[in-house]
């Protein structure tokens, strides 16, 4: 059985599903590197300093939110970490929509989701068989390191399966939340 990603739990309304979050799908994709075809040596991504118009180290770099007038404003690691995220531990389900308005292709990689335990078993069903029996899916928005995100929550066998890189802003509109 796969390792837990992230522990939880789903949250609509008033109610609370905790739940652990498992790979649904594996990597299998080969890697390719950027060589030098004349004696293939490895090529290498460099960072450029275009102040200082030099080289300079990974440890040297950080980030920064560039303006509309091209001014960059620094942002620290400690910065981003102290900003609020509202679905931090949650996968907060924001709307339904019929399954049949999701294109099958644009669903990213899978992940199951597990009630914890035997007090979470009996919502975790009860979400479970109403989007079935309504032919439903739920927009979700969750954060995983750092960076909130939208998916799609949908069902399949006896699971609830979490996706992501559906088109949320179209499922949106299409649902009347956007």
């Amino acid at each position: 059985m796969p390792a837990s990603i992230f522990n939880g739990a789903i949250s609509f309304g008033l109610v609370s599903v905790p739940i652990t979050v498992l790979s649904a799908t594996e990597d299998h994709s080969v890697d390719f590197r950027r060589i030098h075809t004349a004696d293939h040596g490895l090529v290498r991504n460099r960072y450029w300093c275009e102040a200082e118009d030099r080289e300079v180290t990974f440890s040297e770099t950080g980030r920064g939110y560039e303006l509309p007038d091209g001014r960059v404003i620094p942002v620290t690691d400690e910065e981003l970490r102290a900003l609020p995220l509202t679905t931090a531990r949650a996968i907060e389900l924001i709307a339904f929509i019929p399954a049949s308005a999701v294109d099958p292709l644009r669903i990213g990689p899978g992940y199951y989701l597990q009630p914890q335990g035997a007090i979470a078993a009996k919502p975790y069903l009860v979400l479970r068989h109403v989007l079935e029996r309504a032919s439903r899916v739920a927009v979700a928005r969750y954060a995983w390191h750092g960076r909130e995100r939208l998916g799609l929550l949908s069902t399949g066998g006896d699971h609830l399966f979490l996706t992501r890189g559906i088109p949320c802003a179209q499922a949106l509109r299409r649902c009347g939340q956007g």
